[in-house]
């Protein structure tokens, strides 16, 4: 398996891997290409994609929060969003996708980082506590983690 920065590209390919999670019940979010590009792997800090081959296994987003932004996270902290296809679960795809999220968090010199997930996603959460991300705040729909790095 090779972790790389996701390549405007991929998006295809990226774009079918989220389908599979929106087949199995695990995404209710666009995934089409346009979305994968716009909301993926243009403007943030680092998209990066696990490959096999050909083959997408997953992706991880870290994007610089800004004011305002849909998730309350606090301005200049670190917002990571990670999708796995459900034929990669438990195979080290979101380890090492965040070793490379986590490189980039402290090159840009983030605080924290934060993960927005909703309260119904137990593997989610169970992810994001094996990367030592810890409840930190919530809402009605989602608990949101935070891994420091200062």
């Amino acid at each position: 398996m090779l972790i790389r920065p996701a390549a405007l590209e991929d998006a295809p390919a990226i774009s079918a891997m989220l389908q599979e999670l929106v087949a199995a019940g695990k995404r209710t979010a666009r995934a089409d290409a346009d979305f994968v590009r716009t909301h993926y792997i243009t403007g943030g800090l680092l998209c990066s994609v696990a490959v096999e081959g050909d083959e997408i296994l997953g992706l991880q987003s870290l994007k610089r929060a800004e004011a305002g932004n849909p998730y309350d996270t606090p301005e200049g902290w670190g917002i990571i969003g990670t999708h796995v296809s459900p034929r990669a679960a438990r195979k080290g795809v979101g380890r090492g996708l965040f070793a490379a999220s986590l490189a980039a968090a402290e090159q840009a010199g983030l605080p924290a980082i934060e993960a927005y997930i909703q309260r119904s996603n137990t593997e989610g959460h169970g992810y994001y506590g094996a990367m030592s991300f810890r409840p930190w705040r919530e809402d009605d729909k989602a608990i949101a983690r935070r891994y420091d790095l200062t």
